[in-house]
């Protein structure tokens, strides 16, 4: 039986988000964030100070990646997920204001899936060691915001089937919680 792939296009809305269930494979194509620590860190701090935030991450999702530099004529150079549980701290506030999906590598703490399921945001899984060929499913890449952090700046890409896997979804179930699970009967 050959397992369903959902399409979806970036930026969304939540009644997108709400058909998402834990274990859904999803290849995304439409216009991303990226970001890690140093980003998210200063992102809090606005909005700590009541300021406006670089970019509007109503819709949005977040890619956790600091891409290498590109190679002559290439977009980007490797994009993998970098460990998503360095974003935690921030990830709540950034739901708060609209952001609906997170992409990287790793399990996130039970602050953010309280948070996803509050603001119906979910997580999503890309493959970590998968860099290069992810990068091909950039199809532009421009930085908007911190340029001076160089990798960790925050870049609008344009994305094609960027493939991912649902690991987090709106109503609590966890996809790495369910495989413990599951091989702990066997």
């Amino acid at each position: 039986m050959e397992e369903k792939v959902i399409r979806i296009t970036a930026p969304t809305d939540k009644s997108v988000i709400e058909k998402l269930r834990a274990g859904d494979r999803v290849l995304i194509s439409g216009t991303m964030l990226t970001g890690r620590d140093a980003a998210h860190k200063r992102l809090i701090e606005l909005i700590r100070q009541g300021k406006e935030l670089p970019v509007d991450v109503r819709g949005q999702f977040i890619y956790y990646v600091g891409p290498t530099p590109p190679k002559p004529g290439e977009i980007i150079g490797s994009a993998g997920p970098t460990t998503s549980g360095r974003m935690d701290a921030y990830a709540p506030a950034l739901m708060e204001k609209g952001l609906l999906g997170m992409i990287g590598k790793g399990a996130r703490d039970e602050k953010v899936k309280k948070a996803m399921m509050d603001n119906k945001a979910v997580y999503f899984g890309a493959i970590g060691g998968a860099g290069a060929l992810i990068s091909k499913t950039i199809v532009k890449s421009d930085v908007i915001a911190y340029e001076d952090l160089g990798p960790e700046a925050i870049r609008r890409i344009k994305v094609k089937d960027f493939p991912a896997v649902v690991i987090n979804d709106i109503y609590g179930n966890d996809l790495y919680e369910q495989g413990r699970k599951l091989y702990a009967i066997l």
